[in-house]
C-alpha cells in the first residue's frame, strides 16, 4: 500500500490526516494513540502496543488460573 499524505498546521504543531482506509487497517479511531517506530527501512505507525499486549497476556493467564477465586470475589 502506498499513500501520499499532506502535512497540515494544527495550532503551533504540524499534523497529518490519516484517511479512513488507513485508520481501518490500523484498527484505530479518533482519540486512539498510535505508536511511531523508527526502523531500518523508515518510520512505522502501529496501533499495537507490545507493553499493553504483554499486560493483557498476564491478565488473561491470571483470570484463567484463578477463575474460581475471581468469581467468589465478584459475588
Amino acid at each position: 500500500m502506498t499513500a501520499t499524505l499532506k502535512l497540515t498546521a494544527i495550532g503551533n504543531s504540524t499534523g497529518v490526516i490519516l484517511p479512513r482506509d488507513i485508520l481501518e487497517k490500523l484498527r484505530a479511531k479518533k482519540g486512539d494513540s498510535i505508536l511511531v517506530f523508527e526502523t531500518k527501512s523508515g518510520i512505522e505507525l502501529s496501533a499495537y502496543d507490545p507493553v499493553v499486549a504483554k499486560q493483557m497476556e498476564i491478565a488473561e493467564r491470571v483470570m484463567r488460573e484463578d477463575r474460581d477465586v475471581l468469581r467468589k470475589l465478584a459475588d
